[in-house]
């Protein structure tokens, strides 16, 4: 069947963007923001003006909506989510997209801060876009487009489907959630309201790519009890808490088991943050690996860094916490090899050469899948994300819009 796009993805991009929806991990709220909500009730707003009468925006910052099938076929219900809260790492106020039309390479400046520049040397997936129209910031926030690029490109898809009514497909659930980015994401999340069988998250990277395995990651605190005692009076007396946490940091591996040095399927311990006094400190890490088994030789490979230093602070002590984050989503997702199978034919059937990667970080799919909602990942188009530096194409998010649909085709053809 012949498809004829009418994209409004680009417009509802930049749109999106300008909303304020950043999380916040120091909140114990849900939403960690209630900025959040300003941009989910804009989309609620949007989805029922389209026609799609059950949309809505729920306490904690979740929107459901529902196109229904119109199809005689018993298809299994399938979901696609994307995660409307940007990251805490960068500023995401007062966000200013540029669109730089028919991209021809070379370096992107940005304009209100020129130290800031898109490098062509240092972006590896600029080759793929001459030609194209790229969208930036101003260089003075992050853009966004993590993940406001899959946002828009979910309600450009559901525009489409109400307006080619003769697309058959099968029920289409959609689902924005907050504070994916401070891995809260899916905390409260109501899957019997959801009531999807299968799931697919829009926030992977370069155009084409489909991932299935993203890291195992748990968190580590390592909360350390010194000696206090008056600076004037302290020798033979005195054991610094903050010396102590340095001094674990300090011998962690310089080369390898750390972000800077590793890649592919490498993992990592990454110490976080330092906070305490004399007295008392606490040293946070995240733990990342692509099985269990390497996140617990990272987490014993920790636990003997600190009783080797602490052997020098005899009269001090250590509490050693590890917390499970999120699990490879890979382990479910194996059982149910149709998914992705259907997602790498919606991705041919949209043009791309489908790309099979593992995500070095987690999504909101991690954690549905082990919640009973199978879900891999689909590329957004973003790139260089949670910095200033960050972009996505036009053309890359349309693409992603015809893989949604074509997915949604396979889905009721397989049925």
């Amino acid at each position: 069947m012949s498809l004829t796009f009418t994209h409004t993805v680009t417009e509802r991009f930049l749109r999106y963007v300008t909303i304020d929806t950043q999380s916040d991990p120091e909140s114990p709220t849900s939403p960690s923001t209630e900025k959040q909500k300003d941009l989910g009730r804009v989309l609620v707003t949007e989805l029922k003006a389209m026609g799609v009468e059950d949309a809505h925006l729920d306490d904690y910052g979740y929107v459901y909506a529902t196109i229904p099938s119109n199809t005689d076929k018993k298809v299994p219900v399938i979901c696609f989510c994307s995660h409307m809260d940007t990251s805490p790492d960068c500023s995401g106020k007062d966000v200013k997209p540029q669109v730089v039309k028919n991209y021809r390479g070379g370096d992107i400046t940005l304009p209100t801060d020129p130290t800031q520049v898109i490098r062509f040397a240092e972006h590896p997936a600029l080759k793929n876009q001459i030609g194209n129209d790229i969208v930036t910031t101003d260089g003075t926030t992050l853009l966004g487009a993590d993940n406001k690029a899959g946002v828009a490109e979910i309600m450009d898809a559901a525009h489409f489907f109400i307006n080619n009514p003769d697309v058959k497909h099968g029920t289409i659930k959609i689902l924005f959630t907050p504070d994916e980015e401070i891995g809260r994401g899916v905390d409260n999340v109501d899957l019997k309201k959801l009531g999807a069988d299968f799931g697919y998250t829009m926030d992977g990277e370069s155009a084409g790519s489909v991932e299935d395995e993203t890291f195992s990651a748990d968190g580590a605190a390592i909360t350390i009890q010194g000696v206090s005692a008056h600076p004037g009076y302290a020798k033979g007396k005195m054991e610094h808490a903050i010396k102590i946490a340095a001094a674990i940091v300090e011998r962690l591996p310089k080369e390898g088991c750390s972000p800077e040095t590793t890649s592919g399927k490498q993992g990592f311990l990454h110490p976080i943050g330092i906070s305490g006094a004399l007295e008392q400190a606490t040293v946070s890490f995240i733990v990342r690996d692509f099985t269990e088994e390497g996140l617990k030789e990272k987490e014993t490979l920790l636990e003997g860094i600190v009783k080797d230093v602490m052997r020098d602070y005899p009269r001090s002590t250590y509490k050693f916490e590890v917390r499970e984050q999120y699990r490879n989503m890979k382990q479910v997702i194996d059982r149910h090899p149709h998914i992705l199978e259907y997602a790498i034919e919606a991705i041919r059937r949209a043009g791309l050469r489908p790309m099979r990667t593992a995500i070095r970080g987690g999504t909101d799919g991690s954690r549905l899948s082990f919640m009973g909602l199978p879900c891999p990942n689909i590329f957004a188009g973003e790139h260089a994300f949670h910095s200033r530096l960050e972009w996505v194409s036009r053309q890359d998010m349309e693409k992603a819009v015809q893989t949604i649909v074509h997915l949604a085709m396979i889905w009721e053809e397989k049925a």
